[in-house]
């Protein structure tokens, strides 16, 4: 049992350290340095990077996702529970759910949006219908990280308690 113990908090670990990394270290410097690097296009620039880097974190995610899940399961029904089983299994699928979501539809239509607009998004009037619905997608990925991170960090409280 103290392999699917460890799996668990690594996946947790993964997942919620790969959250503060990016929203705190990568999303600042990308666009620090690209906009200060190209005055014209570095704020674009940097948008499509961090878009790629959240889209390969979404795959990190879901396996460290399924890993939680599947390692909580594990443990309710092999060896004995974890404490709080039940809420800490509801925090994980949420998370997940979270993830899956921010991921497929929040980003696809990210990009399709960037791709329509054939230009830098924040060149387009503020009361355009693809300027302000990107707007709204960027909110909603961002609640959706920051909900995340805060139910990442109550699971590894958890564990830190036991």
């Amino acid at each position: 049992m103290f392999v699917v113990r460890y799996a668990v908090l690594a996946g947790l670990v993964v997942w919620t350290g790969g959250m503060v990394a990016i929203g705190a270290i990568v999303a600042p410097s990308a666009f620090q340095v690209l906009e200060a690097a190209d005055a014209h296009n570095g704020r674009v620039l940097a948008g499509l990077l961090f878009g790629d880097v959240l889209r390969q974190f979404s795959a990190v995610a879901y396996v460290c996702g399924a890993v939680v899940v599947a390692g909580l399961l594990i443990m309710k029904f092999v060896g004995p529970p974890p404490r709080a089983f039940v809420p800490r299994l509801i925090l994980s699928v949420a998370m997940l759910a979270n993830a899956i979501y921010a991921g497929v539809p929040v980003l696809g239509e990210i990009a399709q949006i960037q791709t329509a607009a054939a230009g830098p998004i924040n060149a387009l009037p503020e009361s355009d219908p693809r300027r302000v619905r990107f707007d709204r997608l960027h909110q909603t990925s961002t609640t959706l990280m920051s909900v995340n991170l805060g139910l990442g960090f109550l699971s590894l409280f958890w564990y830190a308690r036991e």
